[in-house]
């Protein structure tokens, strides 16, 4: 285990700043809102922001000083040792239970940021965790697999062996988005001697048959239903290309910041339930 803060290059920063300053925006449908994506508008203002204003030393220092980031090298079976990042907080309170918080996409460690204070919190009457937020393998400073077959078991076995070297035998989980499956994982692999319960914020069930009377369902029900109906036939592209030519794609999301931020930004507004981001954010 090794402690780890943040420390992004000057280089990388400056060809960062070198390559927002050379975009070039796309045209837009006349009066497309949201229709077609992420609205130039938006883009071209957080591209200005990022550009002009933003500065990310400055979060760079606070994302050190809030978080007690590791690493550690984990070994899965057939891909040899990965270099796992992960933050570790620990509650004041001897027996909290150890909590493994497990991110999506498109998410990171940060996800727990928020959260973890309260999490850890001490107030009585009320349960408190030692919380582990873990870095996916291939997301943000965790080291990514160079071979083929790395699923939702290989996630599975890099987080409970991760909560095995902190020396949390018995612990629970949390998992959202793509750490719905990974924890799904580990509840189905390692549950009941190990993975003591598991909480998703990311249930998936299957649509009403069509020959059910529509009436039964009340006004905020419709409403979901539709908003289901409206991923599947328009929201899930994302998911289709990621999950079947993630190299193609990866070119153009690698190389281009903007491109890579429209990509993500679009995810975050649709899925957030109007939550009010701010830029920097």
């Amino acid at each position: 285990m090794s402690s780890f803060k943040i420390a992004v290059p000057d280089e990388a920063l400056d060809l960062l700043k070198k390559k927002l300053e050379l975009t070039r925006l796309p045209d837009e449908i006349d009066e497309a809102g949201w229709d077609y994506g992420a609205p130039l508008a938006d883009i071209r203002r957080l591209l200005a922001r990022w550009k002009d204003g933003y500065d990310w030393r400055k979060y760079e220092k606070v994302l050190n000083e809030e978080l007690r980031q590791y690493t550690r090298d984990i070994e899965v079976e057939g891909h040899g040792v990965l270099n796992i990042h992960y933050v570790h907080k620990k509650s004041e309170v001897t027996n909290a239970i150890p909590l493994l918080f497990v991110h999506g996409w498109p998410g990171s460690f940060l996800e727990i940021r928020k959260i973890l204070p309260l999490l850890t919190a001490t107030e009585p009457g009320m349960p408190s965790f030692h919380v582990v937020g873990v870095g996916l393998p291939g997301f943000g400073f965790s080291e990514g697999t160079k071979k083929k077959g790395f699923d939702l078991p290989q996630y599975a076995e890099v987080g409970h062996k991760l909560m095995l070297a902190l020396g949390y035998t018995e612990y629970v989980t949390q998992g959202g988005d793509w750490g719905f499956g990974v924890t799904h994982a580990m509840a189905s692999t390692y549950g009941g001697k190990h993975v003591k319960a598991w909480h998703t914020n990311f249930p998936i069930v299957s649509g009403p048959p069509e020959d059910v009377d529509p009436t039964k369902y009340d006004k905020e029900d419709l409403e979901r239903l539709e908003r289901s109906e409206w991923f599947r036939t328009k929201g899930y592209g994302y998911f289709l290309e990621q999950s079947t030519q993630p190299q193609t794609i990866g070119y153009s999301l690698t190389d281009s910041p903007v491109g890579l931020l429209a990509w993500i930004y679009e995810k975050m507004i649709v899925w957030t339930d109007a939550y009010p981001w701010d830029d920097d954010e």
